[in-house]
């Protein structure tokens, strides 16, 4: 029976509902987006390049493996991936190479190699073996013989601008060495560089003897029958050995030959869910505040609809059929919406380096229909909720509470707003004790989420507070002023309905932009303090290059210095890899236990405070290519942020990562001139001297450039709230306007008003979202620090944040108002 009330409210109720749907479908494409990058770090793989020709691939196994005994005695297998290839004994390949069901196999190694004007990274060495599980062709020249002599793919030679003929000085890790091109291929690859040389010669430069990084199988019979045979005989050739090598057929050669795409999966996954809870919770935020603003507008007609004996069921009823019908519309058409979105937000992490440009994007229907579902039962939800105290009035009250509209709250919102602040209290002191910012990021952010929930929960008695204080200035300004100070004190829920969405995307901005300040402010200040060295050079140094400098006269000290990740357990860890001889020379970690002068090789090692780590602890881990190794801990100290979890020994890591050029060289050199060091590099391209402390930042910004583009989104789609939340308050107040206007109020007038009580509200909303922001980043970085540096909020950014969203809220109150004015006047 409520049905064709329903369709006649959405007719003749435009403003409303279109508001309502305006926010729906900014919900609907924000979660779909966010579950499009989840769906792609679970269903995505890689393609193979260099392995596309061969059906199946063996290589070492690429995860660490953990056992975990869960309550109730049950136990769970875990994995992580590693970060750097994992090798396997070249043996392997001859006994594989027996089996009756396999035709041939072809062996690769793999070593960094860098060309002048190539890429700087994904550029690798390979021998010509290799090349037959690429199906690569010469496309002009020949196969190289000589140690000196190279062949290119297509794409690399293109890039350089090389050629058969050509002769160019290649960068590895023992120093750069002028190569020949004797070919160059008819193919190329898309994302990597590959060099190829003499295989013996490539097996000499990779410095793995006896070892490959991937053995490339094919059979003589089907892949399926070969594969099994091929597992057999690594299942019995492997009793014993821990991991065992893992076969590889389909898709899965994508990520053998790409071990960063597991951990770009796992990104993604992580990335994906971070985002997406956010995502749901500042929509459902949003579209609960335009719904409750939708039925405070709504009051007098929902009064004569209990006036004329509508029981509270059936008007229940009648909303919520609307909000499913909105909703619907809304939900379908952003959450279809949402699927470019989360294509550009793939090609937003790909450019800004978060994950590598061969994890493609995977365009599913599932984040289509839980955005869908989530945002109709989102609607119908607020909608419900939001009519509930309006339907519950009795009849012969619905006229006069309509026109009361008394601000009382209900004790059960009261009971969830303090319960909220409870929540948010708690989640804020755990920040102390966080002191990783993969810990520390999302609880901070479901804090200032936490707060803002609450604010919005307990929003009309902030917002009488509010106008009662801010009231007194106002009224200074004899008309508007006062007009306005008046009307903030009689309607304050509606100014609550402004402040919420003002406040959330205030805090939210400020949260994400001023946490990655303030942490970077504070590593930078103990690189600055820690590193101690007279001259920086980088990057990607070689060993040659490294004993030149080392030998200029002066040089009393040189540190080589490597950065990378291990993991202890399941744990990553952010390492320097450091040579240990005169290293408090260079680096002043600021120890506060133990002694650097027994940090003295590779099984040593110095540990950052707070770790669980004390001096003489043995620490099992696994290095980047899966070797796993253990330490003594000599040293504790307290510059994590500059320096890193563990420092270890510069060959011990070295010889355990895909890339072992050193990051940079620690030069300890007093009075020797700069320009005896520029010498000794020779004016090789790419080394030079650096900046002293920037040189000593880790690579690893990701989740800094993760939460700029979360702020981009959260800001987007808040400000899409604030400016329809302001244009939904103004626009329904035409009649109140046009009584203004008959009681002699100028349009000038009426304007001031209205800039006042946006004044009101921006300036409310700020002062909230600050004092939330600065109590949740207090206790952020008092754990990221350890209680050594505060909240970092640039003048410039803040000016910013606090000045768009003031530009925001004018835009949205002047232009809505123009027309408000104009109905008023017909009205009148």
């Amino acid at each position: 029976m409520m049905l064709p009330f329903a369709i006649a409210t959405l007719r003749h109720r435009k403003g409303s509902f279109i508001g309502a749907l305006i926010a729906l479908f900014a919900a609907a494409a924000l979660i779909t987006g966010c579950g499009t990058l989840l769906v792609t770090g679970i269903l995505g793989s890689v393609k193979p390049e260099r392995f596309a020709a061969a059906p199946i691939v063996v290589t070492g196994d690429q995860n660490v493996h953990a056992v975990e005994i869960e309550d109730k005695g049950r136990v769970r297998k875990k994995a992580k991936p590693v970060s750097d290839h994992v090798w396997v004994s070249a043996d392997l390949a001859d006994q594989i190479k027996a089996l009756p069901s396999v035709k041939s196999v072809a062996t690769e190694v793999l070593f960094a190699a860098y060309l002048p004007g190539g890429p700087t990274s994904d550029s690798f060495g390979h021998g010509w073996e290799s090349a037959s599980l690429s199906g690569l062709t010469l496309g002009s020249g020949r196969a190289p013989t000589a140690s000196d002599e190279v062949v290119l793919d297509a794409s690399t030679a293109a890039k350089t601008n090389l050629h058969v003929g050509s002769t160019v000085p290649l960068r590895i890790a023992s120093g750069t060495m002028p190569v020949h091109v004797v070919g160059v291929t008819s193919q190329g690859f898309a994302s990597q560089a590959a060099i190829y040389f003499d295989t013996a010669e490539a097996r000499h430069l990779a410095g793995h003897d006896g070892q490959v990084d991937a053995i490339g199988v094919f059979p003589a019979v089907d892949t399926g029958s070969t594969e099994k045979d091929v597992k057999a005989l690594i299942s019995s050739a492997s009793v014993g050995v821990v991991p065992a090598p893992v076969v590889h057929t389909g898709d899965a050669r994508g990520s053998a030959e790409f071990p960063d795409s597991a951990n770009a999966s796992v990104r993604l996954i992580s990335m994906g869910a971070v985002l997406g809870g956010t995502a749901v919770i500042v929509a459902v935020l949003v579209v609960v505040g335009t719904f409750v603003l939708s039925i405070q507008q709504r009051q007098r007609e929902i009064a004569v609809l209990r006036a004329v004996a509508a029981t509270g069921k059936q008007v229940r009823k009648m909303i919520g059929g609307e909000a499913l019908a909105v909703g619907a519309v809304a939900g379908a058409a952003g959450a279809v919406a949402g699927l470019p979105l989360g294509a550009w937000l793939h090609n937003e992490f790909v450019s800004l380096g978060i994950i590598p440009a061969n994890v493609p994007v995977v365009l599913s229907v599932f984040p289509v229909l839980a955005s869908l579902l989530a945002t109709v039962a989102a609607g119908w939800a607020a909608a419900r909720i939001s009519a509930r105290r309006a339907t519950r009035i009795r009849p012969v009250e619905a006229l006069g509470e309509a026109e009361l509209k008394p601000p009382r709250m209900s004790a059960i919102r009261v009971l969830f707003g303090l319960l909220a602040v409870a929540g948010a209290t708690v989640l804020t002191v755990l920040l102390t004790i966080l002191h990783s910012d993969g810990a520390s990021q999302p609880v901070s952010l479901n804090a200032v989420l936490l707060w803002c929930i609450a604010l919005a929960l307990l929003g009309p008695w902030v917002a009488r507070a509010a106008a009662a204080v801010l009231g007194v200035p106002l009224r200074w300004s004899r008309v508007g002023g006062y007009l306005a100070a008046n009307n903030l004190r009689a309607a304050a829920p509606r100014l609550a309905s402004v402040v919420t969405p003002l406040t959330l995307m205030t805090a939210m901005a400020c949260a994400i932009l001023f946490s990655q300040t303030s942490v970077a402010n504070a590593a930078t200040a103990q690189r600055a303090a820690g590193n101690i060295a007279d001259y920086v050079v980088g990057s990607k140094v070689p060993a040659d290059a490294a004993a030149e400098v080392k030998a200029v006269p002066g040089v009393t000290t040189l540190t080589q210095v490597l950065h990378a990740t291990v993991r202890t357990g399941l744990n990553d860890r952010n390492v320097l890899g450091a040579t240990p001889a005169g290293l408090a020379d260079t680096l002043d970690l600021g120890v506060t236990s133990g002694s650097l002068a027994q940090f003295t090789g590779p099984s040593t090692a110095a540990a950052a405070s707070g770790q669980g780590y004390h001096v003489g602890s043995q620490v099992s881990m696994t290095l980047p290519d899966g070797t796993p190794t253990q330490v003594t801990i000599v040293a504790l100290y307290s510059r994590q942020l500059g320096f890193g979890d563990l420092v270890l020994a510069h060959d011990l890591l070295a010889s355990h990562v895909d890339v072992p050029l050193d990051d940079e060289l620690l030069v300890k050199a007093p009075g020797v001139p700069r320009a005896a060091l520029v010498a000794a590099l020779k004016a090789e391209a790419g080394l030079g001297i650096k900046d002293r402390v920037a040189a000593q930042a880790s690579n690893d910004d990701a989740s800094n450039k993760f939460g700029y583009v979360t702020l981009a989104l959260i800001v987007a789609f808040t400000a899409i709230a604030v400016v329809n939340t302001l244009a939904m308050s103004i626009s329904d107040r035409g009649r109140e306007f046009a009584a203004l206007r008959l009681t002699g109020a100028t349009r000038r007038q009426i304007q001031r008003m209205l800039g006042w009580e946006t004044a009101v509200a921006v300036l409310v909303a700020t002062g909230l979202a600050l004092a939330v922001t600065v109590a949740v980043l207090t206790t952020y970085t008092s754990g990221m620090t350890r209680g050594t540096a505060g909240v970092s909020m640039p003048p410039g950014m803040l000016a910013a944040v606090r000045g768009g969203g003031a530009v925001r809220a004018g835009v949205a109150t002047w232009v809505p108002a123009r027309a408000a004015l104009a109905a008023g006047a017909r009205q009148g």
